[in-house]
């Protein structure tokens, strides 16, 4: 096998370990790291829940005196800055490593390049750019955080055929089978956060955890867009809000006793300005969910709440499950109305991918160009 197919193999095999952090290290990158001496795995590693160790040290940790002299394949520049762990480029070349295989720099300022400053200085040599587009990808929510101060926005959906996610009496339970619900489960557990609007939090009452068998644990942040406060302080989300972390995003002058109401019950009350419609401002939303660490959010809203998004140009990804149903016109839309007037005013996705699911299908999508 050739260099650059060992360094291909390698990085596939890291990536893969990097994504098992998904959802669960926020606000730090999911990266993985694999050690390879003489043709053989003798370290891995990925970053675990809540950022730390990360994956370098995991990976050095488990391949002990192996690691001298042995080729890392790393899926993100390693950290060059002191924090609550010596910085991964230190840890690397105290390790007696010989080469470094980087899929991409690291954005953060505190690194930008200087990790692998510092394995070149230690006389480490360093491969760069293995896989880099597959990378950047999978942790566009870290990338997304850094330079614009928001969560990477996936908008989930189930609709008909004909893209309606409700009949016109409201109907919706359930639109796709239970192999498409279970998929949706495990999606939650990719993500920091999943967001609804309050109209959902009334009509469905949705408790919006990881259901699967044993991912009890991987339920995100729950959150919810509420700018008349008028989730009922009866409903799941705020019943179960000390058990699993729940937000609620409102207007900076909304009742003080609702707000005193939902705060006893353990939800966090975050305060955004308002729209030119009076409804809380979604880029001030994202921005204050990028504040409080989250880098991957998840919207399983109704129509309006993800119009909004769509009208702001912050939708990043979809994914987009259709069931073999049709409902007609008087249904409900995946999207409501959002000011779009002409063909080169709608943002195009890019299909990353399509799978089917049960009966249903399932669709992912890459935002290709924003709205004008």
């Amino acid at each position: 096998m050739t260099t650059e197919a060992s360094d291909n193999a390698h990085m596939q095999a890291a990536l893969g370990l990097a994504r098992r952090g998904l959802g669960n290290v926020a606000p730090n990158p999911a990266v993985g790291c694999v050690l390879v001496l003489n043709n053989k795995v003798v370290g891995r590693g990925w970053t675990q829940p809540g950022g730390r160790p990360h994956a370098e040290t995991q990976a050095i940790l488990q391949a002990g005196d192996l690691a001298a002299g042995a080729t890392a394949c790393v899926t993100l520049e390693p950290c060059a800055h002191h924090g609550e762990t010596p910085p991964c480029a230190e840890a690397l070349i105290a390790a007696g490593v010989k080469r470094v295989v980087v899929a991409c720099e690291d954005p953060d300022p505190r690194v930008d390049g200087g990790g692998i400053q510092a394995l070149k200085a230690a006389g480490i040599d360093v491969t760069t750019g293995v896989m880099k587009t597959d990378a950047i990808g999978l942790n566009q929510g870290f990338f997304e955080r850094v330079k614009s101060g928001r969560p990477m926005v996936t908008v989930k959906t189930a609709t008909t055929l004909d893209g309606q996610i409700a009949t016109h009496a409201g109907d919706s339970q359930w639109i796709t089978g239970p192999i498409a619900r279970a998929h949706s489960h495990g999606l939650r557990a990719t993500h920091d956060a999943v967001l609804i609007g309050s109209g959902t939090a009334r009509t469905d009452d949705p408790h919006l955890t990881c259901r699967l068998p044993g991912m009890a644990d991987r339920s995100p942040t729950r959150v919810v867009i509420d700018g008349r406060l008028s989730t009922p302080l009866t409903a799941g989300l705020v019943a179960t809000a000390t058990e699993i972390p729940t937000w609620l995003i409102t207007l900076e002058d909304t009742d003080r006793n609702r707000r005193d109401a939902y705060t006893a019950a353990g939800v966090d009350i975050i305060e955004v300005g308002a729209d030119s419609g009076g409804r809380p401002s979604i880029p001030e939303a994202l921005k204050a969910l990028g504040t409080r660490g989250i880098t991957r959010l998840l919207v399983e809203a109704g129509g309006r709440v993800v119009a909004g998004l769509f009208r702001a140009g912050m939708v990043d990804r979809l994914v987009w499950y259709h069931a073999p149903l049709v409902i007609g016109g008087d249904g409900m839309s995946a999207a409501a109305a959002f000011g779009v007037d002409t063909l080169a005013e709608a943002p195009i996705f890019r299909r990353t991918n399509c799978v089917t699911v049960g009966p249903d299908l399932m669709e992912t999508y890459e935002v290709s160009r924003i709205s004008t």
